[in-house]
């Protein structure tokens, strides 16, 4: 017996699969270009400032933050690295129980986000958000979330 074929995107499919590969890419070349012209940040630094922004204490151990974000603990521990050179973050031990660490926000690490995120907003509406109508966006979000749970990641809210 042989094995089934390929299943070749019919031309729906083919036309939606082409539409992801151009729209990513650009839109999110853009953003990132404001980013970094309106704040100095590149778009991991973005992701690291706003996630610890968003917690208690602006500190998270680093596999958690690791975890939320989606990267490896190399990745994230060469981003760090980076971002403690410009001052902006820290790695403290945990006093608690000795055996992890965590990242904390520097004061500079706060004004850097609280000062980056009004200018973000305004690039990612500029370039996606205000493009689509309300229906357009809630079908976005509809199909991020079920990509996001088929992967089984946690919910960042």
């Amino acid at each position: 017996m042989t094995a089934p074929g390929p299943r070749w995107l019919t031309s729906a499919e083919q036309d939606a699969w082409y539409a992801w590969r151009r729209m990513f890419p650009l839109v999110n070349a853009d953003i990132a270009r404001d980013l970094n012209q309106d704040s100095g940040l590149s778009e991991a630094d973005y992701d690291v400032l706003s996630v610890l922004g968003s917690t208690d204490g602006h500190r998270l151990r680093i596999s958690t933050l690791a975890g939320h974000m989606q990267w490896s603990r190399s990745r994230l521990s060469h981003q760090l690295t980076r971002m403690e050179q410009r001052g902006i973050v820290r790695r403290e031990e945990v006093a608690t129980d000795g055996r992890g660490a965590e990242v904390v926000l520097t004061g500079a690490g706060v004004e850097a986000i609280t000062t980056a995120a009004p200018l973000h907003v305004e690039s990612v509406r500029r370039h996606l958000i205000d493009l689509l109508t309300p229906e357009q966006l809630r079908t976005f979000a509809e199909v991020g979330e079920l990509l996001r749970e088929r992967r089984g990641i946690q919910r960042k809210r």
